[in-house]
């Protein structure tokens, strides 16, 4: 059951482009030269608030429910009739920190909303980039973690801005796979903007993870691959300058999250 539009593409159906004009200005507005704290994490916050409630009324388990309102006393036999998220679901938001910091706190918050407080969990991974001396991305490097348990049967979703080579979000589901008891029931990750090359990377390495994000940035595909449906021609499309940022991006939105530029 879909509850929102999506961008017609052929990365297959794990990935999840969410085709909003509203969430769609406001990332455009966050990833402006003059966008400043306070307003980045304003933003921020409603488009993952979106977000997370994409993805549980897309991926968790619902159910049917009746329940008397306020107005049960008068009308005792017209109750309230609904569909609701299973309260009894397993979650966990894992902190990729630093551009993922405040996002997983604002789904980890998010989350209580529908599920029993003791089902949901926030993780933290301090990550960061591992480059050469050409300034190419090699792979991801973790400084600490902390992980509060297992994820057996558990929605483990990585809300991580930039989806740009694939490589943290790659190493953090291996982690989770290899070293924390299983099996969890869904990874997601959960972005604002993806690459093609972010999309085949991490489907490669992990063809289970469920991808959602605001926007696919391909922007120095060609003429040609721009005018086609994407995914069509996914491996002549390229969205990865040779520093591998995001074109057109918005530059890292770990330092301009945390004004911190080192």
């Amino acid at each position: 059951m879909t509850f929102h539009q999506e961008l017609r593409h052929k990365y297959g159906s794990q990935v999840h482009i969410i085709d909003s004009p509203f969430l769609s200005g406001l990332l455009a507005r966050l990833c402006s030269a003059d966008c400043f704290q306070p307003e980045i994490n304003r933003i921020v916050e409603v488009l993952y608030t979106h977000l997370i409630a994409v993805i549980m009324n897309n991926e968790f388990t619902l159910e049917n429910f009746i329940q008397p309102t306020r107005m049960s006393e008068a009308h005792p036999d017209k109750l309230l009739q609904g569909v609701r998220l299973s309260a009894e679901q397993k979650a966990v938001s894992v902190n990729l920190a630093r551009a993922g910091t405040y996002p997983s706190h604002i789904c980890y918050n998010a989350l209580h909303f529908s599920l029993k407080p003791q089902n949901v969990r926030q993780d933290h991974i301090f990550a960061a980039r591992v480059t050469n001396n050409k300034d190419k991305v090699t792979g991801a490097e973790f400084g600490g973690m902390k992980i509060g348990g297992d994820v057996k049967d558990a929605h483990v979703i990585f809300p991580d801005p930039m989806g740009a080579t694939g490589n943290t979000m790659i190493t953090a589901v291996d982690h989770y796979k290899t070293h924390i008891e299983g099996p969890a029931k869904k990874f997601i990750a959960l972005n604002l903007i993806v690459t093609p090359e972010y999309l085949k990377n991490v489907l490669s390495a992990h063809p289970d993870v469920v991808i959602y994000a605001l926007r696919l940035d391909r922007g120095l595909s060609s003429t040609a691959v721009l005018e086609a449906i994407p995914g069509e021609y996914w491996d002549q499309e390229r969205g990865l300058n040779d520093k591998q940022y995001i074109v057109p991006g918005g530059g890292g939105f770990g330092e301009i999250m945390n004004n911190s530029f080192v």
